[in-house]
């Protein structure tokens, strides 16, 4: 940033510094204080800018990366996305695989900021040369002078997080948080933000989210991958089919799983009680947090920081709109919607 203006060199200036918002009305009915880290502030609109920058310019250090350079990554949308923003700025070339899960709007915005995409399907196995794992590495193979992101097995994936956000809820809470409560994918985030802060008070509890169709709550309680967990979800950015070394399971307590449907609606309510517009993993985040509430985890003076991925701007197609929430039957249990559109004519 220049010297005294306040005007930023460029847009990667803003990564981070994110606010955290109390929640007055959606845990009203729970023990403690509950906070949202509200990650959609960042400018690519997601947490995943954390990763994507540190990962990046450690590559340049090294001497990885030069103006003919294509970065190639494997993405739910968000990282993508945030690596495309950030190769515009530095001048290299953009090559996503992408999980089909992403909506079309996902996808859009990706080749809206100059990414090639490669949409792979999202329910084959890990192994499979059309997943999009194995796209990316297969990408990466035939495209020279490229490097691969890959964020489920690179610990600077961790390392992102456990620099700058683990010390800003840290700063955030004046060190008087009790509990964080993460969604885990890649297990970035949850790790190297739980890492920092049990470093500042270990009693500090970190509880995980994960995702029904997903093996990492039960990979974390027996240490054994079972096959039988995995079946197909909605959620994006939530949950795995195959164990990344990214996620350092001794630093997660806890795990707990939420269904498609209490995250989508969670998210909805989130809009219209708080005002914070997010993600469906963010639906998810606040899901857990009651669930855990309910089992007796807090208590009146627990602090409790919910870390909220992205923006909801993400899923107009999916979790805020009507005709798709009905089509997945979200509606049968539950008959919440938006506000009525009355069309003048």
């Amino acid at each position: 940033m220049t010297e005294n203006t306040g005007i930023s060199n460029n847009i990667l200036d803003l990564v981070g510094n994110t606010p955290l918002i109390k929640l007055n009305n959606i845990t009203k009915n729970l023990s403690g204080n509950f906070y949202a880290k509200y990650e959609g502030f960042n400018p690519g609109h997601s947490m995943k800018d954390r990763a994507a920058l540190h990962i990046i310019e450690e590559a340049e250090r090294q001497g990885l990366l030069n103006k003919d350079s294509t970065i190639i990554e494997t993405t739910s949308g968000n990282t993508g996305f945030s690596i495309a923003l950030i190769s515009i700025i530095k001048g290299y070339k953009c090559m996503l695989a992408v999980n089909s899960k992403a909506s079309s709007g996902k996808i859009n915005m990706l080749k809206a900021m100059g990414a090639k995409v490669f949409v792979c399907p999202g329910h084959v196995d890990a192994d499979d040369p059309r997943s999009y794992y194995e796209v990316a590495k297969r990408l990466h193979k035939e495209t020279a002078n490229s490097i691969y992101i890959n964020q489920y097995f690179n610990q600077l994936n961790a390392e992102a997080y456990y620099n700058s956000l683990g010390p800003e809820i840290w700063k955030q809470t004046n060190g008087e948080i009790t509990h964080v409560i993460a969604a885990c994918g890649t297990g970035g985030t949850i790790s190297g933000v739980s890492k920092y802060l049990k470093e500042q008070n270990p009693n500090i509890k970190t509880l995980g989210v994960d995702a029904f169709g997903s093996i990492l709550k039960k990979f974390h309680e027996t240490r054994e991958f079972d096959q039988n967990e995995i079946y197909p979800y909605r959620i994006e950015g939530l949950g795995k089919n195959l164990i990344p070394s990214a996620t350092d399971f001794d630093l997660i307590d806890v795990f707990e799983k939420v269904t498609d449907e209490a995250a989508a609606h969670r998210a909805r309510e989130l809009a219209l009680t708080e005002g914070l517009f997010t993600g469906y993993t963010s639906g998810a985040v606040v899901q857990a947090a009651i669930q855990y509430a309910e089992k007796g985890y807090f208590d009146k003076n627990s602090k409790v920081v919910l870390i909220l991925p992205d923006h909801g701007s993400r899923y107009m197609e999916k979790i805020y709109s009507d005709d798709w929430m009905k089509e997945q039957g979200f509606f049968d249990t539950q008959k919440q919607a938006h506000a009525e559109v009355e069309y003048i004519k």
